[in-house]
């Protein structure tokens, strides 16, 4: 084995951070002939387990269902306007070095696409393109995107997808051109196009739906939620690796338009591009915007917290308050009470040596006295709004 396919093999059991990418179902995706026809028996063929499907094409029409790579390979020296289109969902190691072998893939590619979990972008080997795009979808249950990952090798004379995920659906990509021979004629380009607008094409309903819970959580924020915060935060992470989707795919569409007349791209395909590179703008605008939105919504409903939280203090000092005033009209009635109370009891002890025990005036006295202390704890009480 070559050094450089060592290195791939080793890089493949490096570890790697945990990924946002959610695959949605372990299982290779079912195998389908996507022969537009259907009147046709089309014969089995012995592909490799993650060998989705694989064709060779001449001006646009499936002329081949090969059994293997190397029969493939086989297939397309001294052909003039032959491509093949390999699709691999999942595939093992070996495969891919097999088809590194077999298209002259570059090693710093290869490790790319085996170790997956890569950021979108282009990058250009020679005479091959090697295409990372991020596929999303919305789930409705779940209201939360689902991210995947799909690698292109584009050659001069072949396509090889390697998918990691469910998304996007590389099958009907494939009916689609087979139902446009015109477009397919153009070339590995083509394919190359209609990957991108499929990705492109699905950000769509993960842009209607995060604008739904955006509209939802404006309405929680405003209705008082008190999980509103954990949601916001959750749909915020969302919205940025959704925003790293996006973002790159900007630079890769001004990569492709960049090299039209150098590598001598269709007239009508380069208006397909611009097309995909407009859609892909707009995607890329709005996550950008829901950012900003949500960083707004995030403010609001911090302020919007710290306006209750004020609402509530305020209500629990004006209830001290009015526990306080109480408190105080309790204890000045019990001062008052008190004095009289105290009088009463220094007269009722059962000494018999006591001054003014004997007194005609010690009765109206003591009752006086007790009248006037009251009195006057009553004036100082009311001086100070105690009562």
């Amino acid at each position: 084995m070559s050094d450089w396919r060592v290195r791939a093999v080793r890089a493949s059991k490096r570890p790697f951070s945990r990924s946002v990418v959610r695959p949605v179902d372990s299982q290779p995706a079912p195998e389908h002939s996507m022969d537009p026809r259907p009147d046709q028996p089309v014969e089995p063929v012995t592909l490799e387990r993650s060998v989705v499907d694989a064709a060779v094409y001449r001006d646009g029409l499936r002329i081949e269902a090969p059994t293997d790579l190397a029969d493939i390979y086989r297939k397309l020296p001294d052909r003039p306007g032959t491509m093949a289109w390999i699709g691999l969902f999942r595939p093992a190691e070996a495969q891919l070095l097999e088809a590194a072998d077999r298209f002259d893939l570059h090693e710093l590619a290869v490790e790319d696409a085996i170790v997956a979990h890569q950021r979108p972008k282009l990058e250009r080997y020679g005479d091959t393109l090697f295409v990372v795009l991020r596929a999303a979808r919305y789930l409705d249950e779940a209201e939360e995107v689902d991210f995947g990952e799909i690698h292109l090798f584009v050659g001069p004379d072949f396509v090889l997808t390697v998918r990691h995920s469910q998304a996007p659906d590389l099958s009907a990509v494939r009916r689609r051109l087979e139902g446009d021979p015109e477009l397919l004629a153009l070339g590995p380009e083509a394919v190359l196009y209609a990957v991108l607008d499929a990705v492109v094409d699905g950000y769509a309903p993960v842009i209607a739906g995060l604008q739904h819970d955006i509209d939802e959580i404006e309405t929680e924020v405003f209705g008082g939620d008190p999980q509103v915060s954990r949601r916001i935060y959750e749909l915020s992470r969302e919205v940025i690796e959704f925003q790293r989707a996006t973002r790159p795919l900007l630079e890769i569409m001004r990569s492709l338009e960049a090299g039209f007349g150098k590598y001598g791209t269709d007239e009508e395909l380069q208006r397909y591009l611009r097309d995909v590179a407009d859609h892909a703008t707009y995607a890329a605008e709005r996550v950008d915007g829901f950012r900003q939105m949500l960083q707004n919504i995030l403010t609001v409903n911090a302020t919007l917290v710290s306006q209750r939280q004020n609402e509530e203090m305020k209500q629990l000092a004006e209830a001290g308050h009015a526990q306080n005033d109480e408190i105080k009209k309790i204890s000045s009635w019990a001062a008052i009470l008190f004095a009289p109370t105290l009088i009463g009891t220094v007269y009722g002890m059962n000494f018999e040596e006591m001054p003014e025990l004997r007194w005609a005036f010690g009765y109206p006295f003591a009752v006086g006295l007790m009248a006037l202390v009251c009195a006057g704890l009553y004036l100082v009480f009311k001086k100070r709004d105690w009562l």
